[in-house]
């Protein structure tokens, strides 16, 4: 299936690199900080991301008031920024009024893409039997079904994120089985390294399919159950981002490139464990292996970050040095001119 995306508009060709709102646990934040003072909402987070050079913002769209949407609109289009929403699916026919209203509001400010994930947690840590695992993609696809018309009657995009729940083969032909012109993916560039999956190899199988992007790059290191793996600085980890974003730019010129780089400690993904494997049917001696020979040959050189031992000031900090760290790396090295 090709989606027909258009060419990029005029004002937004070349655009920086944007900034995904879990980029910053200061969205929504009580800490008590003057440096780094919370973001009580999309327009502070727009402000701020504008502020060091961020090109657009993918927020999060639920419980904005009738009017915010105009109010966030009107602040996109003074500083001249793309904004994709960030929203969840109808789990019942009942949802499906709330998810309309939410996908309005993020119309009237603006955006054509939504951003959605059908799992928050974590596949092999969610799901203890396989049987949990059915349930869930059985409901995962009723809830895509109720949102299409939707999205479709507002001519907007849904984009479904690879959320450490679906292996690319999974994501693919769950789109290619929706058939629809108005869902696509929303292309996490690290997340499957948690399923035991290249992130390449997840690029190149999602890339045609993608709306929008979650830039990333990740950091491995093995540890006594399987391996460690961080969100990393941008070039410091083991995702080829020049391909990465050249694979995007080719099968959808319009595609913008948003940074999700999420301070926090190394995530453990145990695949010497029995339990990780519940959801996985007849898994290939051969991914386990390839894995941790990645791990092996490509390990993060330095200590993989960890705020455990910070104070929320010091951990604000090394947050914000992070997502600068990246924008200016995209600025440096990755060509986001689109044509």
């Amino acid at each position: 299936m090709a989606f027909p995306f258009s060419a990029l508009p005029e004002s937004l060709k070349g655009v920086p690199m944007g900034v995904v709102v879990h980029s910053y646990s200061r969205y929504g934040s009580k800490v008590d900080s003057q440096k780094y003072p919370g973001f009580k909402d999309a327009i502070d987070l727009m402000r701020h991301c504008h502020s060091i050079g961020a090109g657009g913002i993918q927020t999060t769209v639920g419980g904005w008031a009738e009017d915010f949407g105009r109010k966030v609109r009107d602040e996109r289009e003074k500083l001249g920024m793309y904004l994709e929403g960030s929203i969840s699916l109808p789990k019942t026919p009942q949802d499906v009024g709330k998810f309309e209203s939410e996908l309005s509001a993020a119309k009237e400010a603006g955006a054509t893409i939504l951003r959605t994930a059908c799992l928050s947690g974590r596949r092999y840590e969610t799901f203890k039997t396989e049987a949990d695992w059915l349930t869930f993609k059985e409901n995962s696809l009723k809830s895509m079904r109720l949102a299409e018309p939707i999205v479709r009657k507002h001519k907007m995009k849904l984009a479904i994120e690879n959320h450490k729940d679906w292996k690319a083969a999974e994501l693919k032909q769950i789109i290619e089985d929706l058939s629809s012109d108005c869902v696509g993916v929303t292309l996490d560039f690290g997340n499957n390294v948690s399923l035991l999956e290249d992130p390449m190899e997840v690029i190149r199988t999602l890339a045609p399919f993608a709306l929008s992007t979650h830039v990333k790059d990740m950091g491995v290191r093995s540890y006594e159950d399987g391996f460690l793996l961080s969100e990393v600085p941008l070039g410091t980890g083991i995702v080829d981002l020049k391909e990465a974003v050249g694979l995007c730019q080719k099968y959808n010129p319009s595609v913008t490139f948003s940074l999700e780089m999420i301070t926090r400690d190394p995530l453990q993904i145990p695949c010497l464990e029995e339990s990780y494997w519940a959801t996985f049917e007849n898994p290939p001696a051969q991914d386990l292996a390839k894995i941790l020979r990645l791990v092996r040959d490509q390990t993060y050189p330095n200590a993989l970050p960890q705020v455990k031992n910070l104070d929320p000031e010091q951990r604000l900090a090394f947050e914000e040095e992070n997502v600068v760290k990246c924008l200016d790396y995209s600025r440096a090295n990755l060509s986001l001119q689109n044509s």
